[in-house]
């Protein structure tokens, strides 16, 4: 075999348990597992002999798989099930030969393999997602009073609290968990139909055969063929992409924050983490960068599931080799995405010195919608937004403070409603929102 490409990205920062789930010996496994289960229901069902049947479910193993073999066969063939089955069947005893894959066609198998695999996948993303999701629950708990900046268009808006900010993130996470569910269900349904879909070949008992068969692979059933219908499979893909871009979405959050000029989080310290082969001082936000790299990653991988959906009459001429590429790197990505997020979530250094400093970084002004509202009481919301508008400008060149200047501006009978404010006294309601998102993390269907 020639070398193989050293994926870097995933190397580092991948998770080890999809790394095995998508491994060669799993992926020739899952066909291994489809061929012996359709063996039981064909014999079963009388098709082949029964006896037969338990032949080949017991030789059906990588034991009887040639590695090298099989890969110089396929790249031959096109496809790997004829090499997989010639191998399966010479494995068998003489009197037992013949009756491997019987009636079945290779994506029969391979759909099927792959059913089991990305159900064992999705079911892998969960466990991710509940750690990282439990991380992001932790914080929001611990900082529901922990008064922070807003910011919308990069800029300070409003005061909030970080953990308003994290219940936002749960929020978000609870909703994935419920389309990763939803696709997993869809992606764990049996395929098998035949070479055109007809299921002709597997004779009177192709229902029952795949009824059995789905039984046994604990799969889900179905009477219409999906050799070309991909869309379980585009939804599938589309859910690992919207994972690496949710842990993104909060992996930004975490670069942003830690700037120097702000400084309001960091990432975990250690000897050399993040640090630069030029300058000593450098702590960069390694695990964010590479969740980001992830993301941006598959999000572009992820335009290929609506290609591959394109596959015309009852076979796909190359959309189907797309997914053998898109769907283990969508995957892989997604796993990594949640694993490193979860890391940064759990080892975050949150510093509430910094974030109170820079609430009084701009001379007050993050108070602006809080004083314009209550001076809209007595003035009218538009002559207060003008007036506070032109304290606002004022505080800017001077440096001067906007409460001090409002009590100046302000017309004599709406001083009294320019009462002094902390941030902390405008934040909403931060506890409704971190427990309404706890709430929705913690449901269970």
């Amino acid at each position: 075999m020639s070398p193989r490409r050293f994926d870097m990205l995933v190397g580092l920062y991948g998770d080890e348990g999809m790394a095995v789930i998508l491994s060669e010996e799993e992926t020739v496994r899952s066909w291994l597992r489809v061929e012996a289960a359709l063996a039981t229901a064909q014999g079963e069902a009388g098709v082949i002999p029964p006896d037969t049947a338990e032949v080949i479910t017991r030789t059906a193993t990588l034991e009887a798989i040639e590695s090298a073999r099989l890969w110089r066969e396929t790249r031959n063939v096109g496809y790997p099930i004829l090499p997989l089955v010639r191998q399966l069947d010479e494995a068998l005893p003489p009197e037992h030969r013949g009756r491997v894959h019987y009636g079945a066609t290779t994506q029969d198998i391979m759909d099927s393999g792959l059913a089991l695999q990305y159900t064992a996948a999705a079911t892998r993303l969960g466990e991710l997602l509940e750690g990282f999701g439990d991380a992001i629950a932790t914080l929001a708990t611990a900082h529901a009073d922990t008064v922070i900046a807003g910011r919308t268009h990069a800029l300070q808006a409003v005061p909030t609290t970080f953990g308003a900010k994290m219940a936002g993130y749960l929020g978000e996470l609870a909703r994935d968990r419920a389309r990763l569910s939803s696709a997993a269900e869809a992606v764990a349904t049996v395929s098998l139909f035949g070479a055109g879909g007809t299921s002709a070949a597997y004779g009177d008992h192709a229902v029952k055969i795949r009824g059995r068969v789905a039984e046994l692979l604990e799969l889900v059933a179905t009477d219409v063929p999906w050799h070309v219908a991909r869309d379980r499979i585009a939804e599938y893909g589309s859910v690992c992409a919207l994972l690496t871009a949710t842990c993104a979405r909060f992996a930004r959050e975490v670069i942003d924050l830690s700037r120097t000029e702000i400084a309001e989080v960091s990432e975990a310290a250690g000897h050399l983490r993040g640090a630069s082969s030029t300058m000593p001082q450098k702590a960069n936000p390694i695990e964010s960068e590479a969740v980001i790299g992830m993301a941006v990653t598959a999000g572009a991988l992820s335009s290929a599931l609506y290609r591959i959906m394109e596959a015309g009459h009852e076979r796909a001429a190359g959309e189907w080799q797309a997914e053998w590429q898109v769907l283990p790197h969508l995957s892989a990505l997604a796993a990594g995405a949640l694993a490193t997020a979860r890391s940064i979530a759990e080892g975050l250094q949150v510093f509430p010195e910094a974030m109170h400093r820079n609430l009084e970084a701009d001379s007050g002004l993050v108070m602006s919608e809080a004083y314009m509202i209550g001076l809209a009481a007595t003035l009218g919301r538009e002559q207060a937004h003008d007036l506070v508008y032109e304290a606002a400008r004022r505080c800017r060149e001077t440096g001067e403070d906007l409460r001090a200047v409002l009590r100046e501006v302000a017309p004599a009978g709406a001083v009294a409603s320019v009462a002094e404010l902390a941030p902390a006294d405008y934040v909403g309601d931060p506890h409704l929102t971190v427990d309404s998102a706890l709430s929705a993390w913690r449901a269970v269907d």
